[in-house]
């Protein structure tokens, strides 16, 4: 199982190495561009579709579960691949645990340990730090923060910045084809650089639209 501490250990660690590879050691690949549309396919439900470049179904969520506090991201067949817990606490914010698969499934979930864990930014003051929307931290003991959401969800223009303050993926709106024509706020495009995951990318995708939707 990869909730174990060992091979939670390695999948971290692959994700460093992942992150490493923004220095520009890569620059020669293309960036990944999704279309990601916040809509289910399947009917009577609420969720999101993701298309691949390929224009098959890369990504879905299908909110029809009886537990509206967690939220499974999954392939385009189906297959679990986060699961996304809001909790809360009194007198502290909000948080959000992202598992790895699907932790519904499992009785004893509570002992599952999140392989990230991301946080809102609530700050009152005027300052650049306002630009900043969420901090996503890796694991629960660890401190220092791995990535950084800056700009607006709501306006669909946002950067995810790695620990160097470089971009690793990219939230923007969609441009139409056709002159004067809109997707509205409903279809944007997800950018990813290369060496970062598309799957971990989504799933920030779906903290942001918690947090501020």
């Amino acid at each position: 199982m990869l909730f174990s501490s060992k091979s939670k250990s390695r999948t971290v660690h692959h994700y460093h190495e992942e992150r490493d590879k923004e220095n520009g050691e890569d620059s020669g690949e293309a960036s990944t561009s999704l279309t990601v549309w916040t809509k289910s396919l399947l009917y009577g439900c609420s969720g999101f579709s993701v298309i691949g470049s390929d224009g098959g179904l890369a990504y879905r969520v299908d909110n029809y579960s009886c537990r509206p506090d967690h939220t499974v991201l999954m392939d385009g067949s189906g297959n679990p691949i986060f699961t996304i817990c809001r909790r809360k606490k009194l007198g502290l914010l909000d948080y959000w645990l992202v598992y790895e698969g699907d932790v519904c499934k499992h009785s004893n979930n509570e002992s599952m340990k999140p392989m990230f864990y991301a946080r809102k930014n609530m700050s009152l003051r005027q300052t650049k730090v306002d630009d900043v929307l969420a901090y996503i931290y890796c694991g629960m003991s660890e401190k220092r923060c791995m990535y950084v959401v800056e700009g607006s969800f709501r306006h669909r223009s946002c950067k995810i910045l790695g620990e160097s303050g470089r971009a690793v993926a990219e939230i923007k709106k969609k441009e139409a084809m056709s002159k004067g024509a809109s997707f509205g706020l409903e279809v944007f495009d997800l950018v990813t650089k290369p060496g970062f995951h598309c799957r971990f990318a989504m799933a920030i995708v779906l903290l942001l639209d918690q947090m501020y939707s």
